[in-house]
């Protein structure tokens, strides 16, 4: 690996901002931001909008905003019934 060209690889704390839940990870982002863990040592801390604590994927609270498909919604603009 060639020196002086790679960004420092470091562990952070992601927080999920919705619902509050921390977790810790390797990466190279940083910020100014620090949090104390669970271990004790001090980690940045790195706010994220959605994790997999929110995520309607591997929570199971999908919202489904259509419910028909799209052979209904043709039929729909269309004019085309199955009556």
């Amino acid at each position: 690996m060639k020196q002086g060209i790679h960004p420092e690889y470091h562990q952070v704390v992601f927080q999920d901002s919705s619902t509050g839940f921390k977790f810790i990870s390797g990466s190279t982002a940083t910020s100014e931001e620090t949090v104390e863990w669970e271990d004790g040592n001090t980690y940045p801390l790195i706010r994220v909008e959605i994790s997999s604590d929110s995520h309607p994927f591997y929570t199971g609270k999908q919202k489904f905003t259509q419910a028909d498909g799209a052979v209904d919604r043709f039929n729909k603009k269309y004019g085309l019934s199955q009556d």
